[in-house]
This record gives structure tokens, sequence and C-alpha cells, in this order.
């Protein structure tokens, strides 16, 4: 269903079903952000019904909740990726809200997509999947055009309200003209308009910090993380480049640590200098911004949302969490910044990941009477995804998406299995994966020949080191098989007792969102 068309009243109506059956329903979002709002919504409708469960809890109260859940006191569970687990007593149905969300796969282990996990348990228990999205993962909706899943579409908004208008702005050439900074001329007239009218805006930056880049213009210098090979993020708050993968900070003064030079330059604006922007352009604003650095804390996400839904505030900055599931009556007004930035990733799922963003976004403008408007800065205005995105068109982009996936043999015309290892010397890890692929390669022209595909790699993960473990891995591009569960369970059992692989670890992932 398109942003904005009912989807939250058709999973109540739902569970107020199962309810009535005697049994139970967990519902999943993918951000801790997004819990606040459906709570709220849920207890007004169920009462003390509705347990919740996600890891900004608190430790005693994930077991109270945890506990109601198995005694049966609490049969609606509201979370985030780990509430499929829940003790549920005579589960009838899971909802996955933004089903399409890479926050649903866990990075860690144990290592899991809570989309299988919950499809497992609605199977054993004979009871109801429904995935909601205004834009489904392009693997979800294949299955769905292909009779494995039923679909059932909201094509218009709920109400009387409409889709915004979408003004795509062109940021090309605007610094030969003097014009710098993260907000175009287009949008800032528009906020301009939204203070006058005293209504709310949104913008959308997908990166937090104060700068991107800190260097030195005279020696090169640039902050990198010791234990990590990316470069460190500056905090203007506390002065700090910082990374953002093992948390490491180092303290930044006005001068280079390498040569002594008080000529550092700043790249490439995050959250918290559009932060610093707004208040100059717009000194009279109440700015709330949202991230990963102001959400550290317990009950910061309820506490920013109330206020920002209260009208306290006039504009809201933020990351993803801002994109998705919030309702904000007096919202009428969607900024996207750098619309690009996921573009062009090296990642097949790259133009999926940048369509549901934008499309997700856009669709927070305008949720009731008002006509809501977005501006998409960018600096390719005709790219067919930003244009499908600004019309809100998922069937347009599905048709070109799944094109380029049959020709390229991803998702879902194949499945991409990585097997994946780390360790502290690099040398090791590279040798294991060599040993590995031979030994794979050796099994599919012998006793696997039935399930023979061509491995590839070992090649580096996108950030080869991690809190200081190198990562590498293999890649074999393949569909599922009961053969290909006792190819891989097997050298994966010989890779554990070869003593020539001691300190590497090693793990697959299937169909990662990134790598």
């Amino acid at each position: 269903g398109v942003t904005g068309s009912g989807k939250t009243q058709i999973y109540l109506h739902l569970i107020e079903d199962v309810l009535k059956n005697n049994q139970s329903a967990i519902v999943l979002v993918p951000e801790i952000a997004l819990t606040p709002q459906f709570i709220k919504v849920f207890t007004a409708r169920f009462g003390e019904e509705v347990a919740v469960l996600h890891s900004a809890l608190g430790v005693g109260e994930r077991y109270d909740s945890w506990k109601k859940i198995k005694m049966g006191l609490c049969r609606v569970v509201i979370g985030t990726r780990s509430a499929v687990f829940a003790p549920v007593k005579s589960l009838g149905l899971i909802i996955i809200d933004e089903e399409q969300d890479s926050a649903y796969q866990s990075e860690q282990s144990p290592r899991y997509h809570a989309r299988d996990v919950a499809l497992y348990r609605t199977m054993q228990s004979n009871s109801l999947l429904l995935l909601g999205s205004a834009t489904p993962s392009v693997e979800s909706f294949y299955r769905a055009e292909q009779g494995i899943y039923k679909l059932f579409e909201l094509s218009e908004r709920y109400g009387n309200s409409s889709l915004p208008d979408v003004i795509i702005a062109d940021m090309r050439g605007l610094a030969r003209e003097g014009i710098i900074g993260s907000i175009s001329p287009t949008l800032k007239q528009h906020i301009e308009q939204n203070l006058e009218n005293k209504e709310q805006t949104i913008l959308f930056l997908n990166r937090r910090g104060s700068n991107r880049i800190v260097g030195c213009s005279m020696c090169g210098w640039v902050p990198e993380c010791p234990s990590c090979s990316t470069t460190m993020t500056y905090h203007a708050v506390n002065s700090r480049a910082m990374c953002h993968y093992c948390g490491a900070s180092i303290k930044l003064k006005n001068v280079c640590p390498e040569c002594g030079s008080n000529h550092l330059f700043f790249e490439t604006a995050g959250t918290q200098h559009v932060e610093g922007e707004l208040k100059q352009l717009f000194p009279e604003a109440k700015i709330i911004r949202m991230d990963a650095d102001t959400t550290s804390r317990k009950n910061s996400h309820e506490t920013l949302l109330d206020s920002f839904a209260n009208g306290e505030a006039d504009i809201l900055i933020g990351t993803q969490m801002v994109t998705k599931g919030l309702d904000f009556e007096n919202v009428t007004l969607v900024g996207v910044l750098e619309a690009d930035q996921s573009l062009y990733a090296q990642d097949y799922r790259a133009e999926e990941r940048t369509f549901s963003l934008i499309t997700q976004v856009v669709g927070r403008a305008g949720r009731r009477n008002t006509k809501g408007r977005a501006i998409i800065q960018t600096f390719s205005p005709n790219h067919p995804v930003l244009l499908n995105a600004a019309r809100q068109d998922y069937t347009a982009f599905y048709r070109n998406e799944i094109e380029k996936r049959m020709a390229l043999r991803c998702p879902p015309a194949a499945q991409l299995l990585f097997i994946c290892a780390s360790g502290e010397n690099e040398r090791t890890v590279i040798e294991s994966l060599i040993r590995l692929k031979s030994r794979l390669n050796g099994l599919m022209q012998g006793q696997f020949s039935d399930f023979s595909y061509p491995v590839l790699g070992p090649a580096a993960a996108s950030m080869v080191k991690i809190s200081g473990r190198y990562r590498y891995h293999l890649t074999i591009r393949c569909p599922e098989s009961k053969r290909r569960k006792q190819l891989i369970n097997g050298v994966l059992c010989e890779f554990s007792g070869d003593k020539l692989n001691k300190g590497v670890s090693l793990h697959i992932e299937l169909n990662p969102d990134s790598i």
C-alpha cells in the first residue's frame, strides 16, 4: 500500500480477529524509533494485552515483558527484529511492517533474517504471516507475482489526503553561482513558506556527525581508525573524530597532529553540520536532530518524537529513523538532502535501497487534509530511480529492477551465498579461503558433481577491517537445494577442524544486505 494508505488499520483489525480466536500476534517494526507511536496506537486499542520487546529496554524490563508473554498475560507483542522469537501462546499472526528494511537481518551471531524466522514459525503453527510495505523488497514482490505469496494492494491514501507534490532540485552548477551549503534555494524557499504557515518540515540526510571527512590540506593527513579500514567522522559537539564501527575516537584541535598546520578542511556535511546551517538560515526556527548520537539515551526516541508531535519544533532533521512509519499531522514538507548518496554504492541493492528510502520519507508529507510537498536534492535529476520515487511509482521501479536482476543472476533470479572469513592476520584469512575454495572445487568435480557452480574470490569485504579483524569472502551464485546444505555444512565442519585455520572465524551470509 502507498504511504498513508491505512496499513496500520488493517493490522489492528487482523489482530482483533486473532484475539477473538484466543490466539496471539507479533508485530515487528524495523526501528526502535517507530515503537513509541506503534505502542500508543496499539495500547489504545488493546490495553494491557500489549507487551514491548526491543534492545533499548533494560534487562529487567525485557524480562518482565518476556514473563508476561510466556504466561499468556500479553497476547500482542510489538518489537524490533528479536521480538520474532517472543514465546507467545497459540501464535495466530506475525506482522512485519516495512518488510523490506535491512534492519531485519542480523549481522551478528546468531545470524538470521527476521522474515525467514517468521515464515518458519507461522508454518509450524499454521498461522498467518503478513508483510506490509509501500516499497516491498524485490524478492518479496517477485514471490507475490509468482503466486507464492498472496498480494493485496492499497493504491490510494486513506481519507481525503493525497500524495505530495514532488520537486526535484538540480544541485549541479550551484557552486559556480556562489551557492554553497546543504540547503538549495528551492528547499530554503519552501522551508520559509512552512515557517510562515506554522507548518512542520522533515529533512532527511543519511549521514550523522558534523562532517564526513576532516583532513589537512598541507600534508594530506586524515584521521584513520587504527582498528578499522575507514576514516573517522568529525563530531563538532565534542571536537572529536570518531569511528562509527568500533567507537574509537581522537581529540581534534585546530592544528594538524601530523605537520602542525592549521589548514584543516571539512567535507561532506552530516546531520550535525546541517543542523548548524539551519540555525544560521532560520534563527527563529526550533530544530530537532534525530540520529544515533541524539538517541543513545533511554527513551530519547520517544521524547524527541513527542516533542515534535506536540509542535515544540518546526524542523526535524534525521537519518533513516525519520523515513519510515512516522505519522505527524502538521508535516507538509519533506526535504531529501543528497539523494545520490546511496544510489551509486557498489551493491546490487543500491537502487532498491535508494528508491525505498526516498519513497518512504516523501510519504511523511501531507498525511492529513493539507497537501504535502517534497523536495529531492540531487546531482542526477534524470535518474529513473529518482523519477520513479518522486512519482511514488513502485510498479515502474520494480519492472526496471527485476529485468536487471534476471540479467545479472542476482536475487531473486538466483541466490548469492557468501562464505565469509575474518581474523586478526590478513594473510592467514586469505590463505584459509584459498584452501577452502580449492576444496569446494574438488568436491564439485567429484561427489557433488550434481551441484557444480563457479566459486568466486577470495574478495575483500567493502569494509575490509573492523575492530582489528580482516574480512574476506568467497561467493557462489547458486539455487537453494538439499545438496547445497550438505556441501556447505560439510566444508564448514572440515574448516573448523583444520589447525591451519586457527584464529580464523567462518560464517555464511545468504543474500546479505551488505558485505
